[in-house]
């Protein structure tokens, strides 16, 4: 009886010290038809709220999946105008490119852009306009750009909130 007691303790030990301990669920990815028609309900809210403020420019929304940015789905949109042109002294500016430096530099801090309590690196300008939010399922980056800085970040706060809400 004895024996059957000890066989049966080292089974029962042997199974338990090979059981790895289960996985952390996941979040389930968001489908791509429901991602673009929260992307294209967002980037009408920025739209909106720039023709409030009576500015024009470029739009960004973006989602990264999981705890890091390793990757993300965006989706743009031209509010009036992608640029300023060149003219005289004024070498004019890309708004897309402006955008997309503001999304860049969150990605990496997971702060809005312009706030980082580092000095920038290269490629980024520390300008801000766009604001940054960690929801259960990843990280939502939007990022607007024509305006004052101000206004910027007003707009991007009107795309955020239509995300945030849904996700």
């Amino acid at each position: 009886m004895r024996r059957l007691l000890a066989i049966g303790m080292l089974l029962v030990l042997t199974l338990a010290a090979g059981e790895a301990p289960a996985p952390a669920a996941t979040p389930k990815p968001l489908s791509a038809k429901k991602l673009d028609a929260l992307a294209n309900a967002a980037l009408a809210a920025m739209k909106a709220r720039a023709a409030e403020l009576r500015i024009t420019g470029v739009a960004v929304v973006s989602y990264a999946q999981g705890d890091t940015v390793q990757g993300w789905t965006s989706k743009m949109a031209v509010v009036g105008r992608i640029k300023d042109p060149a003219s005289g002294d004024n070498k004019g500016a890309n708004f897309l490119g402006i955008a997309y430096a503001k999304s860049a530099e969150m990605a990496d801090t997971l702060q809005d852009s312009g706030t980082a309590k580092r000095p920038p690196m290269t490629g980024e300008f520390c300008w801000q306009g766009g604001v940054i939010a960690k929801v259960k399922s990843g990280y939502i980056v939007v990022a607007f750009s024509g305006g004052k800085s101000e206004e910027d970040v007003e707009v991007s706060r009107a795309g955020l909130a239509v995300l945030k809400d849904a996700l």
